[in-house]
This record gives C-alpha cells, sequence and structure tokens, in this order.
C-alpha cells in the first residue's frame, strides 16, 4: 500500500497542468469563421436558387398564358367568321329559293323547276347544319383546351406560391441560423472568459508545484527516496504537505469551476499541446480518491486508454500511465481496467516505450495491477509479467523499484491463493523466468528495490511447491542472508519463519550445514 501511495506522490509532483487555451481558443475561432462562411455560401446558394426557379415559373406561366390566349382569340376569330360567312350563305340561298318559289307559283312551267330548287335547298341547309355541329364542336374543344391551359396556369400558381412559402421557411431558417451565430458567439466570448480564469488558476498551480519541487529538493535526494520508500515519513516534513494541500484545493476548485467532461473532451481534441495539458489535469485528479470514481464514470478511463492505443507521443504515453496508475489503485477500477484490455495495451505501451519516467508510469500501473488477486492469470496471459520483466533492460532504480513492487505484489497474491487452497502448481514468476532476476537484485544498493524484492523472495519460498526450484535457483542463499541481514525486522521475521516452517529447505541446509 505505502508503494501505492508513494506512486501517487510522484505523480503529484512530476505531472503539472499547464493548458493553452489559446490554441484552444485559436481552433474555434477558425471553426466559427468556418461556420459562418459555410452559412453565407449556402444561403447565397439558396436564395439564388428560390430566384431562379421563381423567375422560371413566372416565365413559364407567362408564355403559357400569352400563347393560349393567342392561340384562343385566333381559334375564335376564325371561328365566328366562318360562322359569319355560313349564316350570309344560307340567308343568301333562302332568299334566292324564296324568290323562286314565289315565280313558281307565278309561272305554271316552272313549278317542278321551283320543286327541285327547293328539295336542293333542303340539302344545302342539311349540309350547313352538319357544319355548323362540326364548328360547335370543335368550339368545344377549345373550350376544353382553355380549360386545361387555365388548369396548367392554376397549377403553375400553386407552384409558385409553394416556392413563396419556401422561400419563407428558408428566411426562417436563416433567421434561426443566425440566432444560432449570436448563441456561438456569446458562448465564445463564455470560454474566453473561462479561459483566462483557467490560465490564472493553472499559473497558481504551477508556482505551488513549483515551490513544493523546490522545498522537497532542499531536503535532499536521500529523504525524498525515503518518503517513496515509506510514507510513514510524511510527518518529517509538514511543509511538504502544508504545499500539497494547497495544490490539491487549487486543482479541486479547477475540477470545480470547468467541471470534469469538459476536462475530458479535451482528451479528443486535434492539438497536440492540448491533449497532453489535459491528460496532465486528469492525472492529477486521478491521484484523489474522491475524484477517481467520478473520472471512471465520466469515460476517463475508456478515453486514457484510447489515448495509449491511438497516440505515438512519448509524452502522452508517460502522462496517461500515470494517470492509469492513479486509477489503478481502486479494486473496481482495476478489474475496469483488465476488462477494457488494459493490461494488454499497458504490456505493448512498455515494448514501445523508451523513456524511463515513462516505464516507471507503466510499471506502476502493472504493479497496482499485480496486488488484485482475481487478475493474476489475466496479467500473465496478457503479458503483464513479461511486459515486468522486459522493463527492467533500463536499468533506472525508479523503474526498477516499480518492477520489484509489482513482483512483490503478484508474490504475495500468489501466497495468499495457494494459503487459501486456491492455487496449486508453480508459481507463475518462476515459470515466466522471474526468479533469476529477483535473486540478482536481493541485494540491490537502492533499499526500495532490495526490500521489495525481499519480500517477493520471502512469499515465493511460503509455497512448499516453490522450493526446489529455488534451491536450484540460488535463492535459498538469499533467503538465509535476509533472516540475518535484513534491516526491516517484519522481512526478517517472515524469511525465518518461511525457512523453519519448510522440510525441504531444512534439509537442504543440512545437507550444506547452514546454521539457521
Amino acid at each position: 500500500m505505502f508503494g501505492q501511495r508513494a506512486m501517487k506522490v510522484e505523480n503529484m509532483l512530476k505531472l503539472k497542468e499547464e493548458f493553452d487555451y489559446k490554441s484552444l481558443s485559436r481552433r474555434l475561432d477558425l471553426q466559427l469563421d468556418k461556420f459562418i462562411a459555410e452559412h453565407e455560401r449556402q444561403q447565397k446558394a439558396f436564395e439564388e436558387e428560390i430566384e431562379r426557379v421563381t423567375m422560371e415559373a413566372q416565365n413559364r406561366i407567362s408564355e403559357s398564358e400569352r400563347n393560349n390566349a393567342d392561340a384562343l382569340e385566333k381559334e375564335r376569330t376564325k371561328y365566328q367568321k366562318e360562322y359569319v360567312e355560313s349564316i350570309k350563305k344560307l340567308e343568301e340561298k333562302w332568299m334566292m329559293n324564296q324568290q323562286k318559289h314565289a315565280a313558281g307559283e307565278n309561272i305554271p312551267g316552272l313549278k317542278d323547276e321551283s320543286s327541285n330548287a327547293i328539295s336542293n335547298g333542303k340539302d344545302s341547309r342539311v349540309a350547313n347544319m352538319e357544319e355548323l355541329a362540326e364548328m360547335k364542336k370543335k368550339l368545344q374543344k377549345e373550350t376544353l383546351l382553355r380549360k386545361v391551359a387555365e388548369g396548367e396556369v392554376n397549377i403553375l400558381k400553386s407552384q409558385l406560391a409553394g416556392l413563396k412559402k419556401s422561400e419563407a421557411s428558408a428566411k426562417s431558417d436563416i433567421s434561426k441560423l443566425q440566432k444560432m451565430l449570436e448563441d456561438e458567439a456569446r458562448q465564445k466570448e463564455k470560454l474566453e472568459g473561462e479561459i483566462a480564469t483557467l490560465q490564472s488558476q493553472l499559473l497558481q498551480i504551477s508556482f505551488e508545484a513549483d515551490e513544493t519541487a523546490r522545498r522537497i529538493d532542499k531536503g535532499g535526494s536521500e529523504e525524498v527516496l525515503g518518503g517513496l520508500d515509506s510514507l510513514m515519513l510524511q510527518v518529517r516534513q509538514p511543509q511538504i504537505n502544508d504545499s500539497g494541500n494547497g495544490e490539491k484545493a487549487s486543482i479541486a476548485k479547477l475540477f470545480e469551476q470547468v467541471g470534469l467532461q469538459k476536462i475530458l473532451s479535451l482528451l479528443e481534441a486535434e492539438d497536440a499541446d492540448v491533449r497532453i495539458h489535459a491528460v496532465k489535469v486528469v492525472a492529477n485528479l486521478a491521484a484523489e480518491e474522491t475524484n477517481q470514481e467520478k473520472i471512471v464514470e465520466a469515460g476517463g478511463l475508456k478515453s486514457l486508454l484510447t489515448l495509449l492505443r491511438s497516440s505515438e507521443d512519448e509524452t502522452i504515453y508517460r502522462v496517461a500511465a500515470g494517470a492509469i496508475a492513479n486509477l489503478a489503485m481502486n479494486e473496481t477500477n482495476q478489474e475496469l481496467i483488465m476488462a477494457q484490455g488494459g493490461i494488454r495495451l499497458l504490456s505493448m505501451t512498455a515494448g514501445n516505450a523508451e523513456d524511463p519516467q515513462t516505464l516507471r508510469m507503466i510499471a506502476g500501473a502493472i504493479a497496482n495491477l499485480c496486488g488484485n488477486d482475481k487478475l493474476q492469470m489475466k496479467l500473465r496471459s496478457e503479458g503483464g509479467i513479461k511486459a515486468l520483466l522486459g522493463m527492467v533492460r533500463c536499468r533506472h532504480p525508479d523503474v526498477l523499484a516499480q518492477v520489484a513492487r509489482g513482483i512483490a505484489n503478484f508474490a504475495k497474491c500468489e501466497s495468499r491463493a495457494s494459503t487459501q487452497g486456491t492455487k496449486t502448481g508453480r508459481s507463475l514468476l518462476i515459470e515466466d523466468g522471474v526468479l533469476p532476476w529477483i535473486v540478482q537484485n536481493a541485494k540491490s544498493e537502492a533499499s526500495q528495490i532490495r526490500h521489495h524484492v525481499e519480500l517477493a523472495l520471502c512469499h515465493l519460498a511460503q509455497h512448499e511447491v516453490n522450493a526446489k526450484d529455488m534451491i536450484s535457483g540460488g535463492a535459498l542463499w538469499e533467503l538465509v542472508r535476509v533472516s540475518r541481514d535484513c534491516l526491516r525486522e517484519d522481512i526478517r521475521t517472515l524469511a525465518h519463519r518461511t525457512l523453519t516452517s519448510s522440510p525441504t529447505f531444512q534439509a537442504e541446509m543440512r545437507r550444506l550445514r547452514i546454521d539457521r
């Protein structure tokens, strides 16, 4: 537990949040300008289209009315002229027939001729009546055509009315868009005010973090390492705690004013600097247990894992892994990290990273996960143990300390499972080849590495099935040394009790004539 809290203190001191909201503001300006230009372009195109359709409809209506009127007038004139001419012809023929009929009565010799003329007049009248009926049919046909034309005109008028309604609706939409633009402008002004406030707060937080770092430097590197090895020594540095509390208060105030969702949304920003600063803030917030649940519920864990998966930036690797390490102090969060593929992702990132601080953060996150009994098999199957062993290539003491802590946590969980009867067989650490590294570093000059390795040795030795492998790997001699020379009494006592309770170790010690 003290190792987790030491990780937490290191994260709080080494991760400063430095929001660069100017780039965010510039991006908002560009997006707003782009939106306004696009809106104006669409509005202009829409107005031009409305005007074009309106003119086209009006032209079609005018042309149709003009053509129909001309055609109707021509037909009407033609038929009237024909009708008048037919009437005249009929009247003339009728007058002629009347005259002939009167003359026929006076002249007896002309009766037959008159009869023939009357008969011919009747035939002519019938023909004229047929012609008149045909003309009436044509007139009715033209009337129907006129009605069809009037119907088309009415349809065009209704289309024009619809276009006018569409134009009115478009104007309404334009007014709504203008209102939205005004709201966006007001929101932009509000954001700029928030940015200014955040910048001042971040400057204050950075100043307090620098003050804390300077005070730690004054205390000396040995005192810092001692504090990392055992957080019980915090009482020796009350001034550091006071400064840390001030920094926590500033971060809490920033958290309350800005809101977690806004901070998490910046993790997906296009600007790399904005993403880095946002991850730093999340990492600092995750150092507080009260914030961890809120961050996970708001989707912060998923966003951090996505950053690890998609990014190739070493800084993002480092800060995101530090934030995950802070979240991994909680057992529920540990299971969520496992469920979302975090173990495999951390293992892959460990293979890609080169910076010691990045490796320290990744090793710290995996070390926290190693302390969960439920994740033992998952840690091994997804490469967590091999990732820890692979990170020793760095040889940086901070990285090695986190690796040793992870191995000690894993060995402790295995020992507890063996005692409870839920695990049988050799240790997974031994099967994965971790024992030689444990033996090699059991005498490390760095106390934080040595103590974790000594604990790992004791936990492995508590399970009898591991005894033969430990003897052949040279771990027995280190256990004997720990039981005699370890500076920590609890570890020394545990090593002694383990040696005396193991028949295999006892037999080997008698064979080698090693005094207890």
